[in-house]
């Protein structure tokens, strides 16, 4: 008995001295953000974004790193596991609120890595992969735990909302349970600030009345939700939560914040105060809110000591929603800079977006930039290279760590393929500056050298096959192996699926037995 206890106890000091001298983590993610919605990338945005440009200034500004997809669920899975999420049964599309769980409790996320070497771990904001919450709509037992949801995945705190404010269950969860029950309905308003929706009282006793409002699918809401809160909640709630942590964070037991903002996503809704900031109609007001809110992290971690050893992560989910296209057209503000079209497409505006990783106390010559490939999914095999852990086979397959990078300006780090893939299926392979988009349904192959043509204006594929033939046979290898990086050959969720068009069921088949 003594004997065990000895052991408990050094496997415990050694868990607390690995951590002792490592950095608190924060992620912030927002929702729809796009490459073009921070002033300090893109010199002729409609507004100013002075947090979000002190991020880049003081930490590595990364402009061409990728979120894992074009649209919500399948980017978060990417960012926090490390694996494509095509890999799962979601092939395509995105989740709602009562679903599933994506992310199955065996495996290995960026929270439960951390947890596991010491970290004091939270999730506070938009969750959306899925969630198993008791009963049905109308029919629900608040008084029964949530399951399948951040506490199962190596998170010891989560505050929150299940997916986005226009799916399902808008209330405000606290650890397993919802603070006040969403009894109450409602359906998407006008919004008069933007061209979309609102969430907002009041709201009706039944989904009938809800419905009638203007045949929109009802949607459970709690009688204090108010869809502008959002941002100041989990804030708060993250600030509240980090200042309980603070103390013993400088004694040696860092903490990981996970901080998904439900902004600039539909609906559009900035607090009054920030009305007539920025000169792009009522986006351009949200991203002004959403800035401030990254500067009351940066404030709260000057004042409680702890700024020098945290890093902080900043990206979004995907390229920003189809309101790009008007924004060009009344304020002159492109939410894709550059790049080609936005949110769900597979060319570049759909998921090259904002990128930067701040960290005064590790990083080497701050205030640079860093135009190799990167993406989100890195971020798993980032931190456990800083942390000093090894990831087992099995987790963070697509994962290569660009730690080097941070660590020094001159670094040679060069990323393996990175795939990207569009809402509806479509698969795209980029290697240094050259993107293979492969052919889906009735579309052909195209390519693109993103350093001549960043746009994606001239498709070269024809003059090129060499080149084409020599990313398909690596995009092929990585689908079929399971994984991207080195190692034992991994099984993906499912057999073959109709997105690989390029392949047939008998060669799928084939190059993974082979693998």
């Amino acid at each position: 008995m003594k004997f065990s206890a000895l052991i408990l106890f050094a496997l415990i000091f050694t868990v607390f001295m690995q951590a002792k001298d490592q950095p608190n983590i924060i992620v912030i993610y927002t929702d729809d953000q796009g490459f073009g919605d921070v002033s300090a990338i893109n010199p002729a945005a409609k507004f100013t974004t002075p947090n979000l440009d002190r991020l880049a200034k003081e930490g590595v500004s990364f402009t061409n790193g990728h979120s894992s997809d074009t649209v919500c669920t399948p980017s978060r899975y990417g960012l926090l596991t490390g694996r494509y999420s095509w890999r799962t049964r979601l092939k395509t599309g995105v989740q709602g609120a009562d679903t599933p769980a994506l992310i199955s409790n065996d495996r290995m996320t960026l929270a439960s890595l951390l947890k596991d070497n010491g970290y004091q771990t939270a999730m506070v904001g938009k969750w959306h992969l899925g969630m198993d919450i008791p009963g049905t709509m109308g029919n629900r037992d608040f008084s029964q735990p949530i399951k399948d949801m951040p506490l199962d995945v190596g998170f010891d705190y989560f505050y929150g909302i299940p997916a986005s404010l226009n799916y399902g269950y808008l209330a405000w969860i606290e650890g397993r349970y919802t603070k006040v029950p969403p009894t109450q309905y409602t359906a998407k308003k006008p919004n008069d600030r933007h061209m979309d929706y609102r969430i907002m009282p009041p709201y009706f006793e039944t989904a009938k009345e809800a419905k009638a409002l203007h045949g929109a699918v009802p949607i459970e809401v709690a009688p204090d939700f108010v869809d502008t809160e959002c941002l100041q909640r989990f804030v708060d709630k993250s600030i509240e939560w980090m200042s309980g942590k603070a103390e013993s964070a400088k004694a040696g037991r860092p903490f990981f914040l996970y901080l998904p903002f439900t902004s600039p996503h539909y609906p559009v809704a900035p607090r009054p105060e920030f009305w007539g900031q920025g000169d792009a109609g009522g986006y351009g007001e949200f991203m002004v809110e959403t800035d401030h809110h990254v500067g009351r992290v940066l404030d709260y971690l000057e004042k409680s000591g702890l700024d020098a050893n945290t890093m902080i992560f900043f990206s979004s989910d995907n390229g920003p929603e189809r309101s790009w296209v008007e924004r060009i057209e009344e304020f002159g503000h492109d939410s894709s800079g550059i790049y080609k079209e936005g949110k769900r497409s597979i060319y570049e505006g759909g998921h090259r977006v904002p990128f930067f990783v701040r960290w005064p106390g590790g990083i080497k010559e701050p205030g640079r930039s860093w135009d190799g490939l990167v993406g989100q999914i890195d971020l798993l095999s980032t931190v456990a290279e800083m942390i000093g852990a090894k990831l087992p086979g099995y987790a963070g397959e697509d994962s290569q760590s660009f730690y080097s990078v941070l660590r020094k300006a001159n670094s040679s780090h060069k990323r393996l393929p990175l795939l990207n893939h569009a809402i509806g299926g479509r698969l795209s392979i980029t290697e240094g500056s050259w993107k293979l988009i492969m052919p889906h349904e009735k579309l052909g192959y195209e390519l693109y050298n993103l350093a001549r043509d960043p746009g994606e204006e001239s498709n070269v594929f024809d003059g090129n096959p060499e080149i084409a033939k020599r990313l398909e046979k690596k995009i092929t290898q990585i689908v079929c192996r399971g994984r991207t990086t080195k190692g034992r050959p991994q099984s993906n969720d499912t057999g073959y699926w109709d997105d690989l068009a390029w392949l047939t069921e008998a060669e799928y088949n084939k190059s993974a037995t082979k693998n």
